[in-house]
């Protein structure tokens, strides 16, 4: 295919939306730019440490199990420790970096070329009129501008606001900034400090320039009066662990601000058109999803491009094709939105914010009941297809207990606790396919859906619908299991318990299995602990 890329500004430039999540790894090493990109030695994100919920210890998220992160030379292959590991990028080097490739590869990237206004025919795209006055006509169009939304406004797609959280963001980059944590080469891991009426992030970018930014209500900075800089400033004296880091930094004098609420939009997709990244929603910058969310949607999007022009070719295959991208994106951006909104609800140091916190709690018919809250959070199902294994929004059912638990004094249980036996409930589910992304290709693969929730009959989740099927003792379900993973070679690991729990979990909690306790068998206790390799107290000494 010929593509192009209409770029507005001129690369290199500044842009908010640094922290990275390990999908993107296995994405850049897809793509063929992983070498070029590790070669620019960002930090490498383990993690993140947060001071955020009832408490003010700080508690750590690991992605390498227990933070362990061993000492390896870089530039390092996209292998072993790396692929459970991110990046936080200077979007000032890493998006150049990307453009780079897309021109290595054939694409026609033009900078400081703006599109002036789209043409269109009802629900189909025309043509582009750039800002020279030329003329573009394409098969298919891609909207990946962003807030701005160019070809979106253009097609008349709305968008919703499900959030009532309205926030600005106020950001500067600083020079010789200390880390708060460094471990073995290049190592280290995000701050997410809470504040009063707000958060603030620090992200290190190079071994000596660091974003900083501070989010709040938009309502709180009105309410205020005072200038957002001077609000930015008092927010980093205020807070102890940030304050102890930036003793000896500068500022660049860089200070931006921007809106950042929640939203998706309406329609991704149209007739010949797609709606990627920040373009078709964004979500509150609170769980550094934004790039991942971002990269992942524009894969998606371009496999099924590919997809739809493989033969044979037919409307119904293109119609699918949109309908899981549709459903796919949507999904993943909702269920951040509303896990922003559980974040905030639970965070009693927003002392400024208390009408304002329960009022999302409110909406959310949370009440801050651990066991409500946490059904209310997979309205949406707490099957993720994407991970294989049960999760919401990215993150691992067992860590979403555990972040629940640190935001409430009576945490939700755990479904699958005490049982002894699980029933399968299939009836009434209906035989669908559902989109899985790979090598350039979109495969149907089987799964059952069932009131808007997906169960898929393939990878972890398959190994377990089988067990179920053979037995529904929990002890001879856990043998079966293991037994199968170690003949197929798909062993996962140390983490193989912990996927076939976030899989049981997830289908208790999705309707798919009954959890039963006989008597005549003995109890299977699924406590989750306070600390497990991925969540745990922070051990970190203050810098200085």
């Amino acid at each position: 295919m010929k593509v192009a890329i209409f770029e507005r500004e001129v690369f290199p430039r500044d842009h908010v939306g640094e922290s990275q999540l390990p999908l993107i790894g296995k994405l850049l090493d897809e793509l063929g730019v992983w070498d070029a990109v590790e070669a620019a030695e960002f930090p490498i994100k383990i993690g993140a440490t947060y001071r955020w919920g009832k408490s003010n210890d700080l508690w750590d998220f690991h992605f390498v199990p227990n933070g362990d992160f061993h000492d390896e030379p870089r530039p390092a292959k996209y292998e072993g420790q790396r692929t459970d590991t991110a990046l936080q990028v200077d979007r000032a080097v890493y998006d150049k970096i990307l453009a780079e490739h897309a021109e290595s590869l054939g694409c026609d990237v033009r900078f400081d070329c703006p599109v002036r206004s789209v043409e269109r025919d009802g629900d189909r795209v025309t043509g582009l009129i750039l800002a020279d006055g030329t003329r573009v006509e394409a098969d298919t169009y891609i909207d990946a501008s962003g807030h701005s939304g160019i070809l979106r406004r253009a097609m008349g797609v709305e968008i919703e606001e499900p959030s009532k959280l309205r926030n600005v963001a106020f950001w500067d980059y600083w020079q010789n900034a200390d880390w708060a944590v460094s471990v073995g080469v290049g190592g280290t891991r995000v701050q997410v400090m809470s504040v009063g009426y707000g958060w603030l992030w620090f992200i290190p970018l190079s071994p000596t320039r660091t974003s900083i930014g501070l989010v709040c209500p938009a309502d709180y900075y009105k309410q205020s009066g005072r200038p957002p800089e001077e609000l930015y400033r008092e927010a980093m004296e205020q807070e102890p662990r940030i304050r102890s880091l930036v003793v000896n930094a500068t500022s660049e004098g860089k200070f931006s601000t921007t809106k950042d609420w929640s939203f998706v939009a309406e329609r991704i997709t149209g007739e010949n058109w797609y709606l990627v990244g920040e373009a078709l929603g964004f979500a509150d910058p609170i769980l550094a999803a934004g790039l991942t969310i971002t990269h992942a949607s524009a894969r998606e999007c371009a496999f099924s491009i590919i997809e739809s022009r493989q033969q044979p070719r037919s409307l119904q295959k293109d119609r699918w094709l949109k309908e899981q991208y549709e459903q796919k994106n949507r999904r993943r951006l909702l269920q951040h939105i509303r896990f922003a909104d559980y974040w905030y609800s639970a965070n009693a140091h927003f002392t400024e914010l208390k009408e304002f916190t329960r009022e999302i709690a409110r909406d959310a018919g949370l009440e801050l009941d651990a066991d409500r809250a946490f059904q209310w959070l997979g309205t949406g199902g707490f099957v993720e297809e994407d991970m294989g294994t049960g999760g919401f929004g990215t993150v691992a059912l067992v860590a979403l207990h555990q972040i629940t638990r640190r935001f409430s004094e009576n945490p939700a249980k755990v479904e699958i606790d005490g049982s002894n036996m699980y029933v399968l409930r299939l009836r009434g589910a209906n035989q669908v396919q559902i989109a899985s992304y790979s090598k350039g290709r979109v495969h149907a693969l089987p799964a059952l859906e069932r009131d808007g929730k997906l169960l898929p009959l393939y990878g972890m989740f398959g190994y377990v619908v089988e067990a179920l099927q053979q037995n529904s003792q929990t002890d001879k379900v856990m043998h079966y299991l293991f037994r199968r993973l170690q003949e197929t070679g798909n062993s996962f690991g140390e983490a193989a318990e912990i996927h076939i729990f976030g899989c049981l979990e997830a289908m208790a909690r999705d309707g798919w299995i009954s959890c039963k306790r006989s008597d005549l068998l003995p109890p299977a206790e699924f406590e989750v602990p306070e600390n497990t390799p991925a969540i745990m107290a922070n051990q970190d000494p203050l810098p200085g």
